[in-house]
């Protein structure tokens, strides 16, 4: 039987992502065949995998990042079984890897993600990898990405929630972009502006406005009237220009950007939240 040396081990390990244990292994049962070893490594996850499929992944991380001029962002869902997979930081720096990756091929989608190369494999067969690492169902579920002359994303600390937001032009002070990701964060908005709240949705708060204002005995003439007005509020409280700024409810989001440029505004966003 040849020997397994260290230097072995390590270098399997990068090209595959598994664990030390399970590369050491993997070499002696094919007497230090690389070939054989990344075989015997994709068919334990694959079997895992194959295995846990029907389970409920609804553990994981979200992560959000940019490139370093700030032009372009993604983010992305790791997902795992159980929170003590998710808090592992092997597990967390697989997400930051193919998030990095993401980023450095500027992918736009799940698919193309997936068939992206790392590690001499693919995305995809390094997340099968990784299921026969952690022995759980493990799936990228999630992937978004944006492009504009400025991006800023927040990750929430815990890996559970993360947002990305496009500008139409790049700020001055980076910590206004990040004032807005955490915005986003917080407080959840459905939409940019009014203009982009979706007409069903538009049409459902004016129906429960008209149901509340005849609940309440009003005299039908004023009924839309008061419908429109409960539909104007919840513009406010639901689209992110609109807000109330979190750091100043004296002002809205509109307002605090204006404040550093008249100009500036934000195009689009995400966010994603884990299920808590």
């Amino acid at each position: 039987m040849a020997e397994i040396k260290a230097s072995d081990v390590a270098k399997l390990r990068k090209m595959t992502g598994a664990g030390m244990m399970d590369c050491k292994q993997a070499l002696s049962e094919t007497n230090g065949d690389f070939d054989q070893a990344i075989d015997i490594l994709r068919k334990k996850g694959q079997k895992i995998a194959s295995k846990r499929a029907g389970r409920e992944a609804s553990e994981g991380v979200v992560i959000a990042k940019t490139n370093p001029d700030h032009t372009f962002g993604i983010l992305l869902v790791l997902n795992c079984e159980t929170d003590f997979v998710a808090k592992n930081e092997d597990f967390i720096q697989k997400a930051h890897e193919v998030a990095d990756l993401a980023i450095q091929k500027q992918c736009k989608d799940l698919q193309s993600l997936k068939e992206l190369s790392i590690h001499e494999d693919t995305v995809d067969n390094g997340i099968i990898n990784l299921a026969g690492i952690t022995g759980e169902k493990v799936e990228l579920s999630y992937f978004a990405s944006l492009e504009s002359p400025f991006v800023v994303a927040y990750i929430h600390p815990g890996n559970r929630l993360a947002t990305l937001v496009s500008f139409n032009k790049k700020a001055d002070d980076l910590q206004v972009g990040k004032d807005v990701a955490m915005q986003v964060a917080a407080m959840n908005p459905i939409a940019v502006d009014k203009d982009r709240v979706p007409q069903e949705i538009i049409d459902k708060e004016l129906e429960i406005g008209r149901e509340q204002a005849i609940a309440e005995g009003k005299p039908e003439q004023i009924i839309d009237k008061i419908a429109q007005g409960k539909l104007g509020k919840y513009f406010k409280e639901n689209t992110l220009l609109n807000q109330d700024f979190i750091k100043d409810h004296k002002i809205q989001v509109k307002e605090y950007l204006a404040h550093h440029d008249k100009e500036l505004t934000v195009n689009d966003f995400y966010r994603f939240t884990l299920n808590v």
